[in-house]
């Protein structure tokens, strides 16, 4: 894990900047994450404290996060006896990875107290706990631990706090020459993994990192020296930079190709090493999209499996519809059979397994075989044939019907599942919301939808680099309403030619080229021709653009159109301001 107690130390000297400021607001996002609001040295600043199972971590971040329309518990408590607070105190426990923010506020009585909150940033074991430290108990934590999890420790309210279990490693800061050389002589083999068993807050990283400057990386050696010194000059000399606080965070990939993050410089990085001015900026770069992407998974794969089985459901269909049409389409064929037989009935007897006719309806077959049923009378097969006729002509309306329904219908499904592709976690719970509209879902949440105030859904907004603000939908719900609600006459709209995407609307009617084709960019991007180069986008104004009566949502017709060819740059759509609209 690339948060180490260093990376912790790092945070928590970038986070004495917010000691005398105040929190002015608490959101909780999702179930992991909270956003502390603070007012600071005459700035605002978003405070990230996350429990995140994969991705644990505490920076200030410049994200959008969406909240949900009503807070959970757990915030309404941060609420309760942290808004408004005074940040006393934010320390690292030892070099481990445990933050204390104490707080001060006033109670409900008018009386100065302060609690702490607790970031435990333990990989599947991270937890956000608030703590009375004058009594050590616990008012909640952000994930409960009853006892039938573990016998060491109970993460609820009322319990006493208890630390996660010590692992009796040594302080690097504080351990001495002396101290490592024993530890080191008592080891059969001093290598990276012996450096992250001895001290705590080592990741495997840093020790890689200890190890390779011990033997030359980066720098020279005294070749005199025993690699037991060298290994502890090279500890020695990162742990000084470490207690001055002297940090530089980098990104960079190591040996195999992954990419890793650190507070300190990495030499074993000899290139791509992009180095950041804050730890913040740097573990902002480093988790991205990749913490929502992890949850958007979550979240996602059930409407991933429900939208793949209609799919599938739904080309069975329409195999089995182009089957019934070619058969249908033989009814004429049927009907000349019966007028065939009924005129030559006397040349047919009863027992008969076909009749070799005069087909005077074909000069240049003059003659047709027809096969019979020979336990009916002759007049019986000819009806036969002409009931099948009937039936045929009566269905064949009715198939091109379903034949139409069913296209409309996968149509429908690809662009429900090339919108999850793109989704945000709020993008989901629209899309879902769409299906239980649609009848495809039932409603597992029907208090929560009566409360919602309004029907505006979120709203994606880029600036182009003329300063035009671009609407972009990426479910149909906002497709609908960025389309249908949102968009004025002389507006621009984009979606990509004969392809599943967004509709992307230009607010303005006066723009120039560097707009349109930014764009026809996001249309791009934001479809699913997103990997493909020279895609086609159609762009009209939103006075050509109509939603035909009792079509699925986000389906639209439109005329007057040009078509742009644009091949998606992804470093493009990223450069562009963004920002997400909350209803």
């Amino acid at each position: 894990m690339a948060l180490d107690g260093i990376v912790t130390r790092a945070i928590v000297h970038e986070l004495q900047s917010c000691i005398g400021g105040r929190i002015t607001k608490i959101h909780q996002p999702s179930d992991n994450d909270i956003i502390l609001l603070l007012r600071a040295q005459g700035e605002n600043r978003r405070l990230l404290l996350s429990a995140n199972p994969t991705y644990p971590r505490v920076h200030f971040t410049e994200q959008t996060f969406i909240n949900p329309q009503e807070a959970p518990m757990f915030c309404m408590l941060l609420r309760k006896h942290f808004e408004g607070g005074i940040i006393e105190r934010i320390a690292q426990v030892g070099m481990e990875r445990i933050i204390h923010m104490d707080v001060r506020q006033r109670d409900e009585l008018g009386d100065v107290s302060v609690k702490r909150i607790v970031i435990e940033l333990m990989g599947r074991h991270s937890n956000i706990i608030i703590v009375d430290p004058a009594t050590g108990t616990q008012l909640d934590g952000i994930h409960h631990v009853t006892p039938a999890i573990s016998s060491y420790r109970v993460v609820m309210p009322g319990f006493t706090y208890t630390e996660p279990p010590q692992q009796h490693k040594l302080n690097p800061l504080s351990t001495s020459k002396e101290e490592f050389m024993q530890r080191y002589q008592e080891t059969e083999q001093a290598n990276a993994a012996w450096l992250v068993e001895s001290f705590s807050g080592l990741s495997p990283l840093i020790a890689q990192e200890i190890e390779h400057r011990a033997k030359g990386g980066g720098a020279q050696i005294d070749e005199s020296s025993s690699y037991g010194e060298q290994l502890w000059n090279a500890f020695s000399h990162m742990m000084d930079s470490i207690r001055g606080n002297e940090f530089s965070p980098v990104i960079g990939y190591n040996s195999k190709g992954k990419m890793v993050f650190s507070a300190i410089p990495l030499t074993m990085i000899e290139k791509d090493q992009v180095i950041f001015p804050s730890i913040s900026s740097c573990m902002e770069a480093f988790y991205g999209e990749k913490a929502e992407r992890d949850t958007v998974k979550q979240k996602v794969s059930d409407l991933l499996r429900f939208l793949q089985n209609e799919l599938n459901k739904n080309v069975k269909k329409l195999d089995h519809l182009q089957a019934d049409l070619k058969e249908a389409e033989d009814a004429e064929q049927y009907r000349i059979y019966g007028e065939l037989l009924f005129a030559s009935i006397h040349q047919i007897q009863k027992g008969d397994k076909e009749a070799k006719l005069v087909n005077f309806y074909d000069e240049e077959q003059r003659t047709v075989t027809i096969p019979l049923d020979p336990l009916l009378t002759p007049s019986d097969n000819a009806q036969r044939y002409f009931k099948k006729y009937n039936k045929y002509k009566n269905s064949l309306a009715v198939i091109h019907e379903q034949l139409d329904k069913t296209h409309e219908e996968i149509n429908y499904l690809q662009g429900l599942l090339q919108q999850l592709s793109h989704a945000s976690v709020s993008d989901i719970e629209e899309i879902r919301e769409e299906l239980v509209q649609q009848g495809y879902l039932r409603d597992r949440n029907k208090k929560a939808r009566k409360k919602k105030k309004n029907d505006r859904p979120t709203l994606h907004v880029y600036t182009s680099s003329e300063g035009i603000e671009i609407y972009v939908g990426k479910n149909n719900l906002q497709n609908e309403y960025v389309t249908n609600r949102l968009g004025a006459p002389n507006d621009t709209w984009l979606h990509t030619k004969d392809i599943p995407g967004s509709h992307v609307l230009i607010r303005s009617s006066e723009y120039g080229e560097a707009t349109l084709e930014e764009a026809a960019q996001l249309a791009a991007y934001f479809s699913q021709a997103k990997e493909s180069s020279s895609v086609p986008v159609d762009y009209t104004l939103i006075r050509y653009v109509r939603k035909p009566s009792g079509s699925k949502p986000g389906f639209v017709i439109y005329d007057h159109q040009k078509t742009l060819y644009v091949t998606p740059d992804e470093q493009l759509i990223k450069s562009l301001p963004n920002t997400i609209k909350n209803s």
